[in-house]
């Protein structure tokens, strides 16, 4: 029987096996597409994903076993790579010193141009009629008509109220525009930062140590004595002995607050709190007042101490990366580019940018969409017919 069978399939006219073969393929066709699909969901499922990132971040750094099957005169090459590699990061971080003493040089430069903004502030100087002169984009410019009724209803609000000094509440503003500082402030922290006047970022003197502080000074108020309060962080550029290669520019090391001279009843860090507590024996109950920490902005300036060991708690560690990141942010971004913080313009072009990301997202999903026109195993007519619970009732 086994040889009839095979004598049948010898003698298969070749036609048929024709059609044997394209019924093959579209059953591969099908597969790779159910394939496809159930790829697609399974990526689409946030547990499958938070459970996939964390097999592969125990991965990194773990040997691929492609090493060990190299032959011993290659490994050996490989050694004199990574020699070399360690020494182009030390070579990485005497550049990166080099820019600090730039970033020194320049910060001269431009502090005259930072105190004039200070001055015109906190009305200390009244700037020119030709150096309040700004040229409007071509979105912005307005017919003359609009000019003279955006000057007309300007004179009406100048005459209702007392002439302002300065710039109001400017650096309070900036502070509330921007994400990374408005979540640190609260409600009671808003009358004090009203007399902010202006920061300022000193850099460590030529052959210190490389580090930087920020100075935030304040005009006399009933909160604190302080004329100036300052935060320092204390960086390193150059790479750990014992991981040479994660070396990727100077890191914080640790930071220093300073000690803020309350007035008596002003300490927004603290809060009093009433407790009752019943006597197990008596039953008789009293009142216990206790004071306990305060959310405050004003925390920023007493971070957790880091320990000569090196090790913190991971609260710790969680509050001295968020404040490693509001330090570098403050002097990167706030103090060079404060006016726009505060107009809401610097804050449009970081919209920008997610925007740009947004647009690539929208292009990958229509490249999606025309591969699936493309595949000869879409069918849109399935895809057409929604689910029965999205059918309208």
């Amino acid at each position: 029987m086994a040889d009839l069978d095979n004598k049948d399939q010898t003698e298969m006219d070749p036609a048929d096996m024709e059609d044997v073969e394209e019924v093959e393929e579209e059953e591969t066709g099908e597969d790779n597409s159910k394939a496809r699909q159930l790829t697609m969901q399974m990526m689409q499922n946030p547990q499958i994903l938070a459970a996939l990132q964390e097999r592969l971040d125990g991965l990194v750094g773990s040997p691929s076993g492609y090493m060990e099957s190299l032959p011993k005169v290659v490994k050996r090459r490989v050694n004199a790579l990574k020699n070399l590699q360690v020494k182009c990061a030390h070579i990485e971080a005497k550049f990166y010193e080099e820019v600090h003493e730039l970033e020194r040089k320049y910060a001269a430069l431009y502090q005259p141009l930072f105190d004039k903004r200070s001055d015109i502030v906190r009305a200390a100087y009244e700037p020119t009629d030709e150096e309040c002169e700004w040229k409007q984009d071509e979105e912005e410019e307005l017919t003359e008509e609009m000019k003279e009724k955006a000057k007309v209803e300007e004179e009406k609000k100048d005459e209702e109220k007392e002439d302002p000094k300065g710039i109001p509440e400017f650096w309070l503003t900036v502070f509330k525009n921007v994400d990374l500082l408005s979540e640190m402030l609260q409600e009671h922290d808003e009358p004090i930062l009203k007399h902010l006047q202006d920061i300022k970022v000193k850099f460590s003197d030529a052959g210190q140590p490389m580090s930087f502080t920020l100075e935030f000074h304040f005009e006399p108020n009933d909160f604190f004595t302080n004329t100036v309060l300052t935060k320092t962080y204390k960086m390193r550029s150059e790479p750990d002995e014992s991981d040479p290669f994660s070396f990727d520019g100077p890191e914080i090391m640790g930071c220093t607050g300073c000690t803020i001279d309350w007035v008596k009843g002003k300490n927004v860090t603290l809060k009093t709190i009433k407790k009752k507590q019943k006597h197990k024996g008596r039953g008789t109950v009293r009142t216990v007042t206790k004071t306990v920490p305060n959310d405050s902005f004003f925390n920023f300036f007493s971070p957790p101490e880091v320990p000569e060991s090196g090790e913190l708690d991971e609260d710790s560690e969680a509050v001295l990366a968020a404040d490693f990141e509001i330090g570098h942010f403050i002097r990167e971004r706030i103090v060079p580019r404060a006016v726009l913080y505060f107009t809401g313009e610097a804050i449009e072009d970081d919209d920008d940018d997610y925007d740009e990301e947004g647009e690539e997202a929208d292009d990958e999903e229509g490249e999606e969409e025309a591969d699936e026109e493309n595949d000869p195993d879409y069918e849109p007519k399935k895809d057409a017919n929604p689910p029965e619970e999205c059918k309208q009732q």
